[in-house]
């Protein structure tokens, strides 16, 4: 999945429309976007809204920390079941993923339905290698607004401040043998260009997706993170050419010696492409 399109659970007719956006998922939120006053509302709101949709639509569900968190998910996966493929959980710890591990294997012992941690403490940073690690995970998140603010760090525009951050996340993730990271929202939905240099930088370093606030945002990441046609066809002649090799060392069309290592990239990039 290359793009998650963040959506209120409080707003009727942003659910409405939130499948048809384009995103490869929807994170329905029923944390940050929604009042505390409004969140019992919109926690029942979202369950009813999600049991009309079909059950592959890639839905995740954004829950509460604490007590609130696991009332969310017992709501949303015990009316929707097949309708949610996750639950994303805002200020994760470890003893927040074993609640919610619990509550999924309830309605789900088949293991069907994931846990995407937000990693927005110092704590959860720290141990991110167990979170990553924990029943049900299937990718990381940070939450770096939060998790800046916890810091105390400003990051400046090309926010190299955040790079151990980043690193670790994604360093945890290869650990545990999950998904890659999906990179964090960036706010300021009208600067295009400033968020495909962003994006880009997230890409080398090894996020394979990014969460979104607003559908304009949606085609820039999908370019970023989709691969061009030269970079197709390159990773298909590798293949190929390793294939012809019996699996050995061999030469790219530049006459450069290709290993395993550099097979297995160009295995990820044709495994992208099949999935979009």
């Amino acid at each position: 999945m290359r793009s998650f399109l963040y959506v209120p659970g409080n707003r009727p007719r942003m659910l409405e429309s939130a499948l048809s956006r384009g995103a490869d998922a929807v994170i329905v939120d029923l944390e940050d976007a929604v009042p505390p006053a409004e969140k019992p509302a919109a926690r029942d709101a979202v369950a009813a809204w999600l049991t009309d949709q079909d059950p592959g639509a890639p839905v995740f569900v954004r829950v509460n920390a604490g007590p609130q968190g696991v009332a969310d998910s017992r709501a949303v996966v015990t009316a929707a079941g097949p309708a949610v493929r996750g639950l994303v959980v805002a200020k994760a710890d470890l003893g927040q993923l074993a609640a919610l591990a619990g509550v999924l294997d309830a309605v789900d012992p088949a293991g069907g339905l994931g846990l995407v941690p937000l990693l927005e403490t110092p704590q959860a940073l720290l141990a991110a290698a167990a979170i990553a690690s924990a029943p049900r995970v299937t990718r990381l998140q940070i939450g770096e607004a939060d998790l800046a603010a916890e810091l105390g760090v400003t990051p400046g525009e090309d926010e190299r401040e955040l790079l151990l951050v980043r690193s670790a996340v994604v360093l945890a993730s290869a650990a545990a043998g999950i998904e890659p990271p999906a990179a964090a929202v960036t706010t300021d939905f009208r600067d295009l260009d400033s968020l495909r240099r962003s994006t880009l930088a997230l890409k080398r370093l090894g996020f394979r997706g990014r969460a979104c606030i607003h559908p304009a945002q949606i085609p820039v990441v999908h370019e970023v993170f989709t691969p061009s046609p030269d970079e197709v066809a390159e990773a298909r002649d590798l293949v190929q050419r390793f294939e012809a090799a019996g699996g050995g060392v061999c030469l790219d069309a530049r006459g450069r010696m290709v290993d395993l290592a550099v097979v297995r990239n160009a295995r990820c990039t044709l495994s992208v492409v099949s999935a979009t």
